[in-house]
């Protein structure tokens, strides 16, 4: 019986040979230098495709900033800071793409992935952090408000 089983696993270790040996040559394989310079090329250009398309958003955003009344203001600032967060989004996706184009092989293209999307974790988490803090201040002043309109409200009745 173990020698049936052995020449089974021998057969099955031959047959996924190519597979294993293709699997071993992709990890050291070489990226061509002209592709990570048409890759590092292409993201450069979409970098600067995504910084007109932001700063012609700002000055669409000043415009209207500057037309209506100071209570819409607020709501162009957040306006004004989620096109900011987009910016930095896509800036941050080509310049990953940027370094992973740099990387010679598989496992570095790994490697650079990895700390790329930790860096992106912790931005998410820094910008969540601060969404939840200007949250809470635009509340805390809203109620403020609700008690002030409150208190005068009830003066004005006694």
């Amino acid at each position: 019986m173990t020698t049936e089983t052995n020449t089974v696993f021998d057969s099955m270790k031959e047959a996924f040979a190519p597979v294993a040996d293709a699997f071993k040559n992709l990890q050291t394989m070489d990226v061509p230098e002209q592709t990570r310079e048409f890759v590092k090329k292409t993201a450069s250009t979409a970098k600067e495709r995504a910084a007109e398309a932001l700063a012609g958003s700002e000055k669409v955003t000043n415009v209207i900033e500057t037309a209506v009344a100071d209570s819409v203001s607020e709501a162009a600032k957040i306006s004004r800071n989620i096109q900011q967060a987009l910016y930095q989004d896509t800036e941050a996706f080509f310049d990953g793409i940027d370094k992973l184009a740099s990387a010679k092989s598989f496992s570095e293209a790994v490697q650079i992935q990895g700390e790329l999307a930790r860096a992106r974790g912790e931005a998410l988490v820094a910008r969540a952090k601060s969404t939840g803090e200007y949250v809470g201040k635009l509340m805390s002043e809203g109620a403020k408000t609700v008690q002030e309109n409150l208190a005068k409200a009830y003066n004005k009745s006694a």
